[in-house]
């Protein structure tokens, strides 16, 4: 553990637990490091795209992600959760399976709050955490809306979904991208108007949503085939972050 890690765990010591609901403009985060505009390319712009009529809840994804990433047993970057969902004037239910992970955002409300600027999002745009400059202090956790982050118990650091980009840069496809019986993820560049997935969202543009829009997040992480009721409904409030409607 670094000096300026240890002396930010020291400032924490006479922290109650309250502490952590502190409003986020309250925060002065740490000055952005020259990390942020050093790593990835910034003439591309990563994505991914998620077709639920593909998706048969197989969890090869969950798997095949907690091979690479390793995170600790119970934990996971991404999963597949089910629903059931009543047919509308009759007894039936439909069965949905909704893949969740971190939507790499545009506007992603885990940087600003995060004091040590250990969160952080790429020149690519893929949102990543420097587990060196983590605290464990949990606001990013708290700030996301989409339930995409946690607290590795194994690291006591911050964890979630990173597009897999330790493949990315050497060709290679995210495991779970990789991994999808069905082909119901894309990941690609969506400045580049030939790629799969800007193809696939010009297709598709009637029938794709994102998770919560009203947030104004701006995720990057799209789905075709999801159903309204589970467009602002998923679980996951957002702890910290309220930039409309503070």
């Amino acid at each position: 553990m670094d000096i300026s890690k240890r002396q930010f765990l020291r400032n924490l010591t006479g922290l109650t637990a309250g502490a952590s609901l502190i409003p986020v403009t309250e925060l002065h985060a740490a000055p952005l490091s020259t990390q942020d505009a050093r790593d990835g390319d910034s003439n591309k712009r990563y994505g991914m795209i998620i077709d639920l009529r593909k998706c048969i809840g197989c969890q090869a994804c969950t798997v095949s992600c907690s091979m690479e990433n390793l995170p600790p047993i119970g934990q996971f970057r991404t999963t597949v959760q089910q629903y059931e969902v009543q047919v509308a004037e009759t007894d039936q239910v439909s069965h949905v399976m909704l893949p969740r992970l971190c939507n790499h955002c545009a506007n992603p409300p885990c940087v600003p709050v995060c004091p040590t600027q250990a969160t952080y999002q790429r020149a690519d745009g893929i949102v990543v955490v420097d587990n060196e400059q983590c605290v464990g202090c949990a606001y990013c956790v708290q700030a996301c809306p989409y339930d995409a982050r946690f607290i590795n118990h194994d690291t006591q650091t911050a964890d979630k979904c990173t597009f897999c980009v330790h493949r990315l840069e050497v060709g290679l496809l995210p495991a779970c991208v990789e991994s999808c019986v069905g082909g119901a993820r894309v990941i690609g560049d969506m400045k580049d108007p030939n790629s799969t997935i800007s193809r696939l969202l010009h297709a598709h543009s009637a029938d794709t949503k994102v998770l919560k829009p009203e947030q104004g997040t701006a995720p990057q992480v799209y789905y075709i085939g999801l159903g309204d009721e589970f467009v602002d409904r998923i679980d996951g409030q957002p702890g910290l972050w309220f930039p409309e409607h503070s």
